[in-house]
């Protein structure tokens, strides 16, 4: 008899790499990161850098690009720059505030309906679907024109709004894992419905809803940004990227600056966010393994 050997037949699968964080995110991903790293810190530390950059107006009115005024003047003789870095602080932090209040109260809800039961989950869902039923930009209008446009209301606001879209995302994946054998031991074995939700769901909904949290994210400066531009947001002397564009629309007609750049900020920071989206390193190993 002759033998057959075996070896070589089925070679070893080579080694997976593992590469950094920043090497997972690819070229693309990390652009993303960098522009959006680029506004949270404008918004953080711009304002105080830049508070005694001819912010108070008094020169030429929508003066072009100069080494004077690099991204010109608004409709004031304000310089652009220093308004465009200040209105990050509106645009970013108002609308950050606001997505981590929606989607943490969405989250929070959706684990209580999945582990309560039918009763609970009927309750939480129907009365969120009232919510759902009014279109967003007619219930903000209604809640600004109602209780006016201060910061605190614009947050509450937003965060109202899209409570109800994470708590469906959250909801859906908290039912599929409330199903799971694991959660059953943990019940059988004495366990609270407080721990069912913050030890065996939320840990297995973290990913996926960090994921929705940054397309909420998204949502909200695009709201912020249309209530600002119908001069329902950010109220003078304060401005976000939304209203700078409607202070400045004069300058249109002539392409100037005051009024494109706020527009390519908005543009960039919900690009930024949503390439960030796209190459986030678990979402990115999970594509390659299904294929």
């Amino acid at each position: 008899m002759t033998s057959v050997s075996t070896s070589g037949t089925f070679p070893r699968p080579a080694p997976r790499r593992r590469g950094s964080w920043l090497t997972q995110f690819g070229v693309v991903g990390v652009a993303g990161l960098l522009v959006l790293a680029f506004w949270v810190l404008a918004a953080a530390f711009g304002p105080a850098l830049l508070s005694r950059s001819g912010a108070s107006g008094g020169g030429e009115v929508f003066a072009p690009m100069s080494a004077a005024h690099w991204l010109g003047t608004d409709y004031l003789g304000r310089d652009m720059l220093a308004r465009v870095i200040e209105g990050a602080r509106y645009t970013v932090g108002v609308a950050l505030l606001a997505t981590v209040l929606a989607s943490g109260t969405g989250t929070l809800l959706a684990l209580l309906a999945a582990a309560s039961g039918r009763w609970t989950d009927a309750a939480l869902s129907r009365g969120l679907d009232t919510l759902t039923a009014i279109p967003g930009k007619m219930l903000a209008l209604l809640m600004v024109a109602g209780f006016g446009s201060s910061i605190g209301m614009l947050v509450v606001t937003a965060a109202i709004i899209y409570v109800p879209g994470a708590y469906r995302m959250a909801r859906s994946l908290a039912i599929n894992i409330n199903a799971l054998d694991y959660v059953t031991v943990a019940r059988t074995r004495g366990e609270g419905t407080l721990y069912v939700m913050l030890r065996e769901i939320l840990p297995n909904i973290a990913g996926p809803m960090l994921a929705d949290l940054g397309l909420r994210f998204v949502y909200i400066v695009l709201l912020l940004a249309s209530l600002s531009f119908l001069g329902l947001g950010v109220q003078p002397p304060s401005a976000d990227w939304g209203s700078l564009v409607r202070e400045n629309i004069g300058a249109l007609a002539d392409g100037g600056a005051s009024v494109v750049v706020p527009s390519m900020a908005i543009a960039s920071l919900t690009i930024a966010v949503n390439l960030v989206i796209d190459n986030l390193p678990g979402r990115a190993a999970r594509e390659h393994g299904a294929r």
